[in-house]
């Protein structure tokens, strides 16, 4: 059987700095499971903390419409999961200012210090390794992963509204 006919690319495929990003990335997501797992979130509890984080940083208002459409989620899958953040004390639901309807959603100082925590192993082992490389090395290495991140959010961007690929499509 070719490469071809079993749908696998040709012997050419992705450059190995491709494939590298792709284990990079299945460990993180490995790590982010592993670290969640042990403190009994999952995988979206934490992505939230993330995406609140983020916009926190820029001093943008984060609301349960912002984090459904920033995780891709349902209103009612958005509701169980600010439900799940609230009850561990990660997450306070707040309203100001003068429409009092909008709800506001702040991480507690519990969310920092467990994220922190859950966070600090590879935040340390990560340091450790960029110590081998010199300020011009990491400038490119910041350069490139800035634009992968790019190209990444392009790709997503088309992706949505384009149909998902059968089992007669080519991955």
């Amino acid at each position: 059987m070719t490469a071809e006919a079993s749908g696998r690319p040709g012997a050419a495929g992705p450059p190995p700095l491709v494939h590298l990003l792709q284990e990079f990335s299945l460990e993180a997501n490995r790590y982010v499971d592993a670290a969640g797992g042990s403190n009994h979130m999952h995988r979206t509890d934490l992505n939230a903390l993330a995406v609140i984080m983020q916009h926190t940083a820029k001093n943008q208002v984060v609301t349960p419409g912002v984090l459904r459409k920033e995780l891709h989620l349902s209103s009612p899958a958005t509701t169980a999961l600010i439900d799940r953040l609230d009850k561990s004390g990660h997450v306070v639901r707040e309203r100001q200012g003068t429409d009092r309807r909008q709800v506001q959603l702040r991480m507690t100082p519990k969310a920092y210090r467990d994220g922190g925590a859950m966070f600090r192993p590879l935040a340390q082992h990560m340091g450790a390794a960029l110590q081998g490389f010199t300020p011009e090395e990491l400038e490119t290495a910041t350069r490139f992963m800035t634009a992968m991140i790019e190209a990444t959010v392009r790709a997503g961007e088309e992706a949505v509204g384009q149909p998902a690929p059968t089992d007669a499509d080519p991955i």
